[in-house]
């Protein structure tokens, strides 16, 4: 991880270009821009790629921080998003990951890494940066949705949520399970 020279940074509107060259010109993967699971299901179909990128420069333009954007010699390798809970629709209204407590939580939703990065310790600084990162805006909580592989091989793309494994090297544990492989997994910060 060192070796690399990972620098983590909050997307902000002087980052937006940094977001859109790492997301490319499919919007990270198939138009998605991130907002899948901020929005409806109808409004992000209805959006498509051109739809979604506006949606996601409309909440960096009013200085909302989407999620996180790492770094390697000054070139953007990957992305975290993350917010408080309530900011991704989709997640809220999931009987998969429905609430389990009244306790406040941010949300770790997804990650996007350029694929000559993957594997190199690029979504572990990512998410130790979201801890910290969610930690100094007031969350005491950490939440994700991630795949339990059951340590077979899945396709990149399937693992945008992050895998089970990741989550638990970075101190998260299981708290839910409503469906075979989808945990819901929490990290304390306090």
């Amino acid at each position: 991880m060192a070796k690399l020279g990972i620098e983590v940074h909050p997307v902000t509107r002087d980052r937006w270009d940094d977001l859109v060259q790492h997301f490319g010109p499919s919007g990270a993967y198939s138009g998605c821009w991130c907002m899948f699971w901020r929005i409806k299901s109808s409004e992000f179909d209805a959006n498509g790629n051109k739809g979604n990128r506006r949606a996601m420069q409309r909440i960096v333009e009013r200085s909302e921080i989407p999620g996180l954007l790492a770094y390697i010699a000054g070139k953007p390798v990957g992305w975290i998003s993350l917010a408080p809970k309530e900011q991704f629709g989709r997640i809220v209204r999931s009987p998969l990951f429905k609430d389990i407590d009244d306790q406040p939580v941010w949300s770790v939703v997804c990650f996007f890494i350029d694929k000559e990065y993957r594997k190199r310790g690029v979504g572990k600084r990512l998410l130790s940066a979201a801890a910290d990162y969610a930690q100094s805006k007031g969350a005491r909580i950490l939440e994700a949705y991630p795949i339990d592989t059951k340590g077979k091989h899945r396709a990149d793309a399937a693992l945008f949520t992050g895998t089970q494994f990741l989550f638990e090297q970075a101190g998260f544990t299981e708290v839910a399970r409503h469906k075979e492989r989808r945990p819901v997994m929490r990290k304390s910060l306090k």
